[in-house]
């Protein structure tokens, strides 16, 4: 998408006192696009839309292009008098410090100060962390873990994004990166994953991608007929294992069991180390419903010692997947002090 264009939806505020109500706006930063919103208190999205990511090498014109764009929804929003802040969700965001530190799918390298110089431009207030603990917090303040103080919050789309939820408080640690469950080693000496170069992590199994590796995997160590060998092997997906069980076949249906084998015996461990009343699923493989649900309980309650079994929802996200991004950043904002 152009970066000088931008594609907006918006609902009009409701006419009375609710006009003078504070809004938040949310920011989700992803390597691809970069999708904003203006947020009220009860999750409502009266404005959103995006801009490219990938179009701007330099995080200077990044900012600027956003700057144009958003600052014509915060007029027709009310202005800036009316916005309490500005919350970002970004990969390897840093709520501490307010920086990005070394994200891999973006294109500005390095430790970028991107709070401080959103901030400067908009003069409002900023917050930022990393987009899978947005993630947790729009869950929290908008969506199935709403009146929950313990969950745990698990993205499956590319990769394995999470988010730790403890004692009502997000989980950030002493540097700001706590909760990266997704790199967390679950078969030692297993799969590589190329991104971080270390072996066996749920993200190489439990992702789309890993679903894909899986099933390269599966058909070449196996001589059973399936649906997906008149697929090319890099044009093979999730969505198109996901084709091929719907039609029943076998071996796509094994490839979401072993899925769901992996994911449930980390959720095990992340239960034990927690003990969270739920476990929330957002992403692109939920939609596989109980072909991963279904296997991942299964191995979740298998590998529980008994004083935490039957004791942990598997929920799936309630929030829509168009607005989780933008509420999840917006959330942050209702989070400052």
């Amino acid at each position: 998408m152009p970066s000088s264009k931008q594609k907006t939806s918006k609902s009009a505020p409701k006419s009375g006192s609710a006009n003078f109500q504070p809004l938040a706006v949310g920011i989700d930063i992803g390597g691809t696009g970069t999708k904003y919103g203006i947020v009220d208190r009860n999750g409502n999205i009266l404005y959103s839309s995006e801009i490219s990511t990938r179009g701007h090498q330099l995080v200077e014109s990044f900012i600027d292009a956003l700057y144009d764009q958003l600052t014509i929804l915060i007029e027709e929003a009310g202005g800036t008098g009316r916005m309490k802040g500005i919350g970002v969700g970004a990969p390897n965001g840093n709520y501490y410090t307010g920086t990005i530190e070394y994200a891999p799918n973006l294109p500005w390298k390095g430790i970028i100060p991107l709070a401080k110089l959103i901030e400067n431009k908009f003069h409002l207030p900023v917050v930022l962390t990393n987009d899978a603990n947005a993630a947790a917090l729009g869950e929290m303040m908008y969506g199935a873990a709403k009146e929950m103080k313990d969950f745990i919050m698990i993205t499956l789309g590319t990769g394995v994004g999470s988010g730790i939820v403890a004692n009502g408080k997000l989980i950030y640690g002493h540097d700001g990166f706590a909760g990266e469950l997704g790199h967390t080693i679950i078969i030692p000496d297993g799969r590589l994953h190329e991104g971080t170069g270390k072996h066996g992590s749920l993200e190489a199994y439990a992702s789309a991608t890993g679903v894909r590796l899986t099933a390269i995997e599966f058909l070449n160590k196996s001589k059973e007929e399936s649906l997906l060998r008149s697929i090319p092997p890099n044009k093979i997906d999730s969505k198109k294992v996901y084709d091929a069980a719907i039609e029943g076949d076998k071996l796509a249906k094994e490839i979401f069991d072993y899925t769901g084998k992996i994911l449930g015996l980390a959720l095990a461990n992340f239960v034990m180390f927690s003990s969270p009343e739920a476990i929330i699923l957002f992403g692109g493989l939920t939609k596989a419903g109980e072909l991963i649900l279904k296997p991942t309980r299964q191995h979740m309650e298998e590998n529980l010692i008994q004083v935490f079994q039957n004791k942990v929802k598997i929920l799936v996200s309630h929030l829509k997947e168009a607005d989780a991004a933008i509420l999840g950043a917006s959330a942050l904002v209702w989070e400052m002090k």
